[in-house]
């Protein structure tokens, strides 16, 4: 039997720089964080655009409409989950800050089912198929604007 290695110490390794005001601000000027809402606003105008995609390639309304409630079934959670954790009790402190992004996912996720669960109520003629085209290609679009994002281009 092999013997476990030795407790390892690695603040000896790892190099840590404390930054001053200027380099931290200089920092925050090349990486500036990315709105909830530019991501909001790209997943609607996706979801927008797909929809009449769809509703245009294939001349049907109901599959237009629900490529368009897939978006919706992404899109209104989203936004829900930006305004909870752009509120005044999400920043009080990491504690807060931590309870309010799990309080507010469960929020989301808790709006989506229940969004999905309605699609054939909502929706007349629905095509799952199609919502489920609408929900991907709008959840992409986290991705899209990370990629994307307007930067600060002041030095």
């Amino acid at each position: 039997m092999i013997a476990p290695a030795p407790f390892r110490d690695y603040d000896d390794e790892a190099e840590f720089k404390v930054l001053t005001a200027e380099e931290a601000r200089q920092l925050r000027l090349k990486n500036p964080p990315v709105s909830p809402w530019w991501v909001v606003s790209g997943q609607l105008v996706v979801g927008l655009v797909a929809a009449l995609l769809a509703w245009a390639l294939t001349g049907q309304r109901n599959v237009g409409w629900s490529v368009a409630y897939g978006a919706l079934a992404v899109v209104i959670p989203a936004a829900l989950f930006a305004r909870g954790l752009m509120g005044r009790f999400a920043s009080l402190n990491l504690a807060t800050a931590a309870m309010a992004f799990f309080l507010w996912e469960m929020v989301k996720i808790g709006v989506s089912v229940t969004l999905l669960a309605m699609a054939p109520r909502m929706v007349p003629g629905l095509s799952w198929l199609a919502m489920l085209i609408g929900l991907v290609v709008t959840m992409k679009v986290y991705w899209v604007a990370l990629l994307i994002a307007p930067k600060n281009v002041k030095h």
